[in-house]
């Protein structure tokens, strides 16, 4: 946008209006091995982040299969096995693609549910020593779980979107989208079969974060 300079070269004393809300800024054809996308990017103007929607198909507006993916940086790109988050993701992609469309709303800032990276480490160190992730938090002086998903509402309301299968074993995700406006047709469930480093975690999700995961029950052997 060209500047409004006055006769003496400075700057018009007028501000501009700040922006709100989500913008979509980019849309690029994305081949992944789980299948084709088209990648959609967005500027969150409320925190400054970058998000990302990956759609697939022709998605339409009503029961949309979805995902809304909190960033997990040691899940996601690591392969880390202290928690799920990288094969959920996995999942997400191949049961949209296996749908026929869809959308994984990618949702940056979300890091160790909203704490950020080098506060997740911490904890994760804290819980090495005995504490659950939820006692990890809290000994730190920060919130169990920070995250927003009024951002993720408004990418779904670019799209189109007016009611969701939402793909997620939290039941405040789906609190968290009817509150902003988008309706909760169905919740589906994403479960991950646990592994003995994950266990202990799951459990203290479902136990104290009120996550659906009853294959738990199935694993008792693990410690």
């Amino acid at each position: 946008m060209t500047e409004n300079l006055g006769v003496l070269g400075k700057k018009s004393s007028r501000k501009s209006a700040r922006r709100t809300g989500v913008e979509r800024v980019v849309n690029a054809p994305l081949p992944t091995v789980y299948g084709k996308f088209q990648a959609i990017g967005y500027l969150d103007h409320d925190r400054g982040d970058e998000q990302v929607a990956l759609v697939h198909g022709d998605i339409g507006t009503e029961r949309v299969l979805v995902r809304l993916h909190s960033e997990c940086l040691t899940g996601d790109a690591f392969g880390s096995q202290h928690c799920e988050c990288g094969d959920q993701l996995a999942a997400a992609l191949r049961a949209v693609v296996a749908e026929g469309s869809g959308i994984v709303v990618y949702l940056r800032g979300h890091e160790g549910r909203g704490i950020g990276l080098l506060a997740k480490l911490r904890a994760m160190a804290l819980q090495a020593e005995g504490l659950d992730t939820v006692e990890a938090n809290l000994a730190l002086g920060l919130p169990v779980d920070a995250r927003d998903y009024g951002v993720a509402a408004g990418i779904l309301h670019d799209l189109g979107v007016g009611s969701v299968r939402l793909m997620s074993n939290n039941p405040r995700k789906r609190e968290a989208l009817v509150r902003h406006g988008i309706q909760v047709a169905e919740q589906v469930p994403l479960l991950i079969p646990p592994c003995e480093n994950n266990i202990t975690y799951l459990r203290t999700k479902r136990e104290r974060m009120d996550h659906h995961l009853p294959h738990l029950d199935a694993v008792a052997h693990l410690s």
